[in-house]
């Protein structure tokens, strides 16, 4: 048997070892406290800065908050507590030579990012922008950076 599938044969004995160990010690449930030194799976506090030329209201701006925050939480698949969304309205922006409504987006995420992913954030992001602001997609650019734990700050250290 190739090493593949001990691999997969240990992590399903280690999880049902897991399990067995959760009935009779129902205290493994309680929660941990976090520290910093938590490991997170796949990507860690996912961070949307969002810019635009146009103004933004309150109304308006807490609908992208809200939606952009589901939406990064889903696509990237970590829990809603974890994202943060930051919306600046009324940059200076040229986009193509004009000051039409335009909008630009970085996303910085521990992981959980690649091609798949990235797409449908992109599509995601510049359809609510469109929705919510009437920013045509083809005046929005967004980049995406994956970073290392150490790059990444949170309660007074790094991950």
């Amino acid at each position: 048997m190739n090493s593949g599938h001990n691999n997969i044969r240990n992590s399903v004995n280690t999880t049902v070892r897991e399990r067995e160990r959760e009935i009779a010690y129902p205290e493994a449930l309680t929660p941990k406290p976090l520290t910093h030194s938590v490991v997170y799976s796949k990507a860690t506090m996912p961070t949307l800065n969002l810019f635009t030329n146009l103004p933004v209201d309150t109304v308006v701006a807490s609908d992208i908050l809200r939606d952009a925050t589901k939406a990064v939480a889903k696509i990237i698949g970590k829990p809603e507590s974890y994202v943060m969304i930051l919306l600046n309205g009324g940059v200076p922006i040229a986009f193509a030579g004009t000051e039409e409504p335009a909008a630009y987006g970085e996303l910085i995420s521990i992981g959980g990012l690649g091609p798949s992913v990235n797409g449908k954030l992109s599509s995601t992001i510049a359809e609510i922008l469109q929705t919510k602001l009437y920013i045509d997609s083809s005046r929005f650019y967004i980049k995406f950076y994956d970073v290392q734990r150490s790059f990444f700050g949170f309660n007074g250290s790094t991950f």
